[in-house]
């Protein structure tokens, strides 16, 4: 008898070892394909994710005709004339619209710089412990 039942425990093992080798074979076919989703994904998505910003920032954008340069400066051309009035107050309003557009899209990165050095010296203020802040000061925490 102890021979048939250590050849069944053979047998079991030996198709629980090849259940688990399919097994095995199977989880690293399931990880080759995921691992070749993700890199197409990663190839794909940053593209799709920058058009889909773009079409959702230029649904945004408001109209503001352009401007001629130099001395019919204060004339609209023909196209933008159906959109805009000919009023020479109204083209300089949007000359100066413009202008200040300009001047703060330029401004911006000192802004953001400003920006971020606030912000660390608020975040090592913050790092300071409760004891070296003078208490009349310092937040009451709540809740």
């Amino acid at each position: 008898m102890a021979p048939e039942i250590s050849k069944t425990h053979e047998t079991v093992r030996s198709s629980e070892c090849e259940d688990s080798d399919s097994e095995l074979e199977q989880l690293e076919c399931d990880l080759k394909e995921m691992a070749h989703k993700i890199l197409e994904y990663r190839a794909t998505l940053p593209e799709q994710f920058k058009s889909t910003l773009l079409s959702v920032l230029d649904a945004q954008r408001p109209f503001l005709p352009q401007l001629n340069s130099g001395a019919s400066e204060q004339n609209i051309s023909r196209e933008e004339s159906s959109s805009a009035p000919e009023d020479p107050e109204t083209a300089e309003k949007l000359k100066l619209l413009n202008e200040k557009i300009s001047s703060n899209c330029s401004a911006m990165p000192i802004v953001l710089k400003r920006m971020k050095d606030c912000i660390a010296k608020i975040e090592m203020l913050n790092s300071y412990n409760a004891a070296s802040i003078y208490p009349a000061i310092s937040r009451k925490k709540t809740g």
